[in-house]
């Protein structure tokens, strides 16, 4: 049976730009008749991702430099240049029937999603095979030099983030995984717009008689209070991670600690909005996952103190006693919460717990149990 592990949080975040479009400004999107400020999927995937790796000490990259990075590990090795790039673009040229292409730079084509530790497995199949390396250098058409199953089981290879958040790669077919998270694009729960940002940068070496200052400029930022929702196929992260359970929990907490935790950093230095979630909602569900976004399509309105935070928290309390109601409840195995203030109360989002570990462990427990909390 598929259970699926839903996450939802509403977090404040204040002057910031998170992520931005193509000039510049906060993304935004229009929902409910509203214009909302968004933070893509992406964006904050890619904060979650490093978290993971970080805590499993099993770093991925997502790279077009790879033919690049082999060719420098030879050069640091003592190998010609010239050689060194040669092997380097053979380890593209090798990878599948036709190969993976190469564009001028010595960049892949395409992204690339690989544990960093596969550059040293590929420098040391150049290094096996340097005599033909050597043979085929300043051929007009080599063609593939190294031995394609050792290049394409490299580029296969998966840490536990691939095994979370899937590769794609066309040129590899077996290489592709689907991941097991789904994540979101983060809306304000309210109405909200970017706001612009006229300021200067004073040159401290002008003379005492000199006025006006050595640089300005604009940027826009963003404020608001942010629904955030992913959800985890638990049974598609045990199939990429072989049934490991052991393995699967630790990645599944790992992924729920950076959900909550985990900000996107561009223009932290100018804005270090470095806030945590005002209310975590987790639920293990059977059949298919259920997002509450929709408690937001009508936008929140400020509260008599002009907070977002309060009202947010109780239109996604109001949402889901009515959608427990439409749903009978069935289908779910565990919902609770964790809250900023903790003598509110929130009937529909299930147990309340002190901290968001003991709500993670919780949640786990129910959506991967061990033989010891089944008895």
């Amino acid at each position: 049976m598929t259970v699926y592990l839903d996450l939802s949080a509403l977090q404040s975040v204040p002057a910031a730009n998170l992520n931005r479009d193509d000039l510049g400004s906060p993304k935004q999107v229009r929902y409910g008749n509203a214009s909302r400020i968004r933070v893509s999927s992406q964006s904050w995937k890619r904060a979650i991702r490093h978290g993971v790796e970080q805590d499993l000490g099993e770093k991925a990259a997502r790279t077009r430099q790879v033919p690049v990075k082999v060719r420098q590990a030879l050069q640091k090795a003592g190998w010609p240049e010239e050689l060194a790039a040669f092997a380097g673009a053979q380890v593209a040229a090798s990878a599948g029937r036709k190969g993976i292409g190469t564009e001028a730079a010595g960049h892949t084509s395409v992204l690339l999603f690989l544990p960093e530790a596969a550059i040293d497995e590929l420098a040391a199949v150049c290094t096996e095979h340097r005599p033909a390396l050597e043979a085929a250098v300043g051929k007009k058409k080599p063609g593939q030099v190294l031995p394609t199953q050792a290049i394409e089981a490299i580029l296969k290879r998966r840490t536990a983030s691939i095994s979370l958040l899937g590769r794609m790669l066309a040129e590899l077919p077996d290489a592709n995984v689907d991941g097991a998270a789904q994540v979101a694009h983060a809306f304000t729960t309210h109405a909200a717009e970017p706001q612009r940002d006229y300021f200067t940068a004073v040159d401290d070496w002008l003379g005492e008689a000199d006025t006006g200052s050595g640089h300005l400029d604009t940027a826009e930022f963003s404020a608001g209070v942010f629904y955030r929702y992913a959800t985890v196929n638990v049974a598609d992260l045990l199939k990429n991670l072989e049934g490991d359970t052991k393995a699967a929990r630790t990645v599944l907490g790992s992924f729920a600690e950076h959900f909550l935790l985990s900000l996107p950093q561009a223009k932290k230095n100018s804005t270090a909005p470095h806030t945590v979630p005002d209310l975590a909602y987790l639920a293990v569900r059977e059949h298919r996952p259920l997002s509450l976004a929709a408690a937001f399509e009508t936008p929140v309105t400020a509260d008599q103190q002009g907070g977002f935070s309060h009202p947010s928290r109780t239109a996604l309390d109001s949402y889901a006693v009515n959608l427990n109601r439409l749903t009978g409840q069935r289908n779910r195995r565990f919902h609770g919460h964790t809250v900023i203030d903790p003598e509110a109360k929130h009937a529909g989002l299930g147990i309340a717990h002190d901290s968001f570990d003991q709500l993670i462990d919780a949640a786990i427990t129910t959506a991967l149990p061990t033989a010891e909390n089944e008895q």
